[in-house]
């Protein structure tokens, strides 16, 4: 047990500033919440941010970083540091740039002469899990960010920006990438699986699977968590994971019923999200209500509609 320095509080886990020594509570461990003398060499190359290395060694050898080369700024206050413990921010962002690429590729395979006709071997081969050839080990990845349309990269996005936050402040930027990608991994993998064992396996593609295990996880920290859908009408999480799960059980169930869309890897993804949340199940400090908007049943991710091959699930 020790005392903050600025106000006296009792701390069990208190912070120690590594510039001046002192000992501080959560609300003074910042320097200049407690009028640390490091602030005063804040802009000096000696003072609060010394590393202890000889800055006169010539860096012609090439020890630079290519961001400095390019006068790129790394540090906290340069624009690269909203990247720094934003996983969330940094997927949705290789997702839109993934869907920029498959519309170039796209465009540049179009059959000359025959308008909206496509050769999707490159596609394919980039951008989709396909059970032909599951040994393209980078599109186990590449297909999560892939989507196969504007509606279904708009939905999922909406998906992760608000449940990816919560999930991430909550159980870390690193625990919070290998959950995406691990999810993404397995869903993609489990629908193809399923799908050949079934005799009907598609190539699949979307960050559905993903966005399900992120709303598995929310849905047992913080079960009573409401959700505005379409930014109306408020639903405590636990109902629309249980509605959405219904429903995809349902659809994978009864031929013919949501056809395209990759049900399996919905409830793998949420299978994924709910055991990994019962893991890490301890203190919740998320928020007790969200928006959620977009997206058409019972408020999930993924769904029917928007440009793609034949034959292609999306999820």
């Amino acid at each position: 047990m020790a005392n903050c320095d600025v106000c006296g509080r009792e701390e069990n886990m208190p912070y120690n500033c590594s510039q001046c020594g002192g000992t501080f509570c959560p609300e003074h461990r910042l320097p200049e919440n407690h009028d640390c003398p490091g602030l005063n060499q804040w802009n000096d190359p000696s003072g609060v941010f010394d590393s202890g290395f000889d800055d006169s060694v010539d860096d012609r050898g090439g020890s630079r970083s290519l961001l400095d080369r390019l006068g790129i700024d790394t540090g906290p206050g340069g624009p690269l540091a909203y990247f720094r413990g934003n996983m969330t921010f940094v997927f949705l962002v290789l997702m839109w740039l993934t869907f920029a690429a498959q519309l170039a590729v796209q465009t540049f395979t179009g059959v000359v002469g025959n308008p909206g006709i496509y050769d999707w071997s490159l596609f394919r081969a980039l951008f989709t899990l396909d059970p032909q050839n599951p040994l393209y080990l980078w599109t186990w990845v590449t297909s999560i960010f892939a989507h196969g349309g504007l509606f279904h990269i708009a939905v999922n996005s909406i998906v992760i920006y608000f449940f990816g936050r919560l999930v991430e402040d909550y159980i870390g930027s690193r625990e919070f990438a290998v959950l995406f990608i691990v999810s993404g991994i397995l869903a993609g993998l489990g629908q193809i699986g399923i799908g050949i064992l079934m005799g009907d396996a598609v190539p699949v593609l979307g960050a559905s699977g993903a966005a399900l295990a992120i709303m598995g996880v929310l849905t047992i920290l913080n079960p009573g968590l409401k959700v505005y859908v379409y930014f109306i009408l408020p639903m405590p999480i636990w109902l629309l994971t249980v509605l959405f799960a219904g429903y995809s059980v349902f659809a994978a169930s009864a031929p013919g019923v949501g056809s395209g869309v990759a049900h399996i890897a919905h409830l793998i993804g949420l299978g994924i999200g709910l055991v990994y949340g019962n893991y890490v199940k301890g203190q919740i400090r998320t928020p007790n209500q969200v928006q959620l908007g977009g997206g058409r049943g019972p408020g999930g991710p993924g769904g029917p509609g928007g440009p793609g091959g034949p034959g292609r699930g999306r999820f």
